[in-house]
């Protein structure tokens, strides 16, 4: 299954997209700005987005440039005509094609698939996505296990699911508060010091020198991220 994301701020342009996009094989996300697009891609493993250009509060410059700091997937902008210097800058921030408005649906497609068969060629979606691994960590979220090197590790649900979310997204930098609201599903208070703790501990059991560690790394005043570049 694909994953799509469509994001303009016409509610009419998403219906028409979503129609042209009717698959089987694709699983369809829609947002209507570009903070609510990067709350979906912070939390869904999408494939490709169709993103506009011109949004109120957060256009689609700004939220591509954004993206490109944690994700390389294919990005086609949604323009109108005469937009010609917003699609040379969008290419050069990272866009890999635009389609203008209004849109042919055999153009849309077309577009689409092309950039999901390079994507799909370079590996970007990974075989099963379920198991995850960065350096000499694997976790496998079908049998709930973690190993380092092809050894056990024992972990506790909480470090499990720490765990869980920093290699589901490697080399993205999560708050404290970040992380706390997707594990613990709480209103994020001393958030600061229960992931602490418990970073600490994974630490231990995952880094051969808990003090230097190579895979959990802290980028201060910001966060907690698994390295990805080992």
């Amino acid at each position: 299954m694909v994953n799509i994301l469509i994001c303009d701020d016409e509610r009419d342009i998403v219906n028409a997209l979503k129609i042209y996009l009717n698959d089987p094989e694709y699983r369809l996300f829609e947002a209507y700005s570009g903070r609510e697009a990067l709350e979906i891609l912070g939390r869904e493993e999408i494939h490709l987005c169709l993103l506009d250009i011109m949004m109120p509060e957060m256009d689609g410059i700004s939220t591509l440039s954004k993206l490109r700091e944690t994700s390389n997937i294919p990005v086609i902008f949604l323009t109108a005509k005469g937009e010609d210097t917003d699609k040379i800058l969008g290419l050069s921030v990272g866009a890999d094609d635009y389609v203008t408005k209004p849109f042919s649906p055999m153009e849309v497609t077309a577009r689409v698939r092309s950039q999901l068969r390079r994507y799909l060629k370079l590996g970007g979606i990974r075989s099963n996505p379920e198991v995850f691994s960065v350096g000499g960590i694997e976790l496998d979220d079908r049998a709930k296990s973690v190993t380092l090197d092809g050894e056990p590790v024992s972990l506790t649900p909480i470090e499990y699911e720490i765990l869980k979310l920093l290699i589901g997204n490697p080399g993205r930098v999560f708050s404290p508060k970040e992380i706390y609201g997707q594990v613990w599903h709480d209103i994020p208070l001393g958030s600061d010091n229960t992931v602490a703790v418990h970073i600490r501990h994974l630490r231990e059991k995952l880094e051969i020198n808990p003090a230097e560690p190579r895979y959990l790394k802290v980028v201060w005043g910001q966060g907690y991220k698994l390295e990805d570049r080992l």
